[in-house]
This record gives structure tokens, sequence and C-alpha cells, in this order.
């Protein structure tokens, strides 16, 4: 069995947490529901499996609500993804906050699988919001995975 630790994102994993998220996300830069985030700059997790990373997980408090900005795992089939987002449930519980949120695109099948196994409901689809962050971010392709084009925003959500 493989197994992993998970630790707070600190300040010698900057260049890294840039590094994935450009090679991931297009940039470090966030948009979700019109605001922006240097992702990169956020409190968040790191799994590391041996010596090397296996995910990563970036959220951020706003008032009694957590949003999950970024999350990718590495390593997949392990657990990584599902530990990352128990360790920001546990972090965001204990900064008092009631709900735990993110944001997908209608282009991310795989994401929504993992949310809603996750106990995550869809809330809110946003149409045609992608084509307003590409505007504040235009390395934002046009095709998402499987050949969809990537238009819409969905908001999924957990009360905690």
């Amino acid at each position: 069995m493989s197994t992993f630790q998970i630790r707070p994102v600190n300040k010698d994993d900057h260049t890294w947490v840039a590094s994935l998220l450009t090679e991931h996300w297009g940039s470090a830069r966030m948009i979700t529901r019109g605001k922006v985030y240097q992702a990169d700059e956020l409190p968040g997790f790191v799994a590391v499996k041996g010596d090397k990373p296996a995910g990563l997980i970036t959220y951020r408090n706003e008032g009694n609500e957590c949003e999950i900005t970024s999350m990718n795992s590495l390593v997949e089939g392990i657990g990584v993804g599902i530990a990352l987002v128990e360790e920001v449930k546990k972090t965001a519980g204990l900064a008092d906050c009631r709900r735990l949120w993110l944001i997908t695109t209608n282009d991310n099948m795989k994401a929504l699988r993992f949310w809603q196994k996750r106990g995550f409901s869809l809330v809110a689809v946003y149409p045609k919001a992608v084509e307003e962050a590409r505007k504040i971010k235009p390395e934002i392709p046009f095709i998402g995975n499987d050949g969809i084009s990537l238009r819409d925003e969905i908001e999924l959500e957990i009360i905690l």
C-alpha cells in the first residue's frame, strides 16, 4: 500500500506551487465568480509521498465560508485528493466556516464525479462565466476536457 503525508504549504514551496499551478491551470491566477486570486499566495496543503509532492490543494476563507481554489492530485488511486479535501474540511471547521465550496467548469466530468462522491452538491451553474474569466485570464483554453467547449462555471458546496 502506498503511503503519503499531508502538511501545510510553506514559504519554501512557493516556486513549486507556482510551477504546478501554471502547468495545470495556465497560471497561478485563479478566477472564480469574477474574483481574481493568486493561488500560490493562498494557504494550502501538500501531499508528500516519499520525498516527492503527490498533490496540492489551496483555499481561502472569507467570513464563515471556505473556498477551495485549486486541487491537484499528482498520484491517482491512493487517496491523495480525498486526504487533501479532508484536511481543508477540518481546517475550515476549526475556522468556524459553515460552508465549503468550489467552482469547476462544465467540461470537468472527472471533477464533478469526484466532488459529488465526497458529499458536495451542485448548487449553481453560471452560464458563460468562463468566457468572462477569459477576458481577465486569456490563457484559459477554449476547448477543455474531452473536446468540450469551456464556457460555464459550476458551483458545488458541502455544509459543514
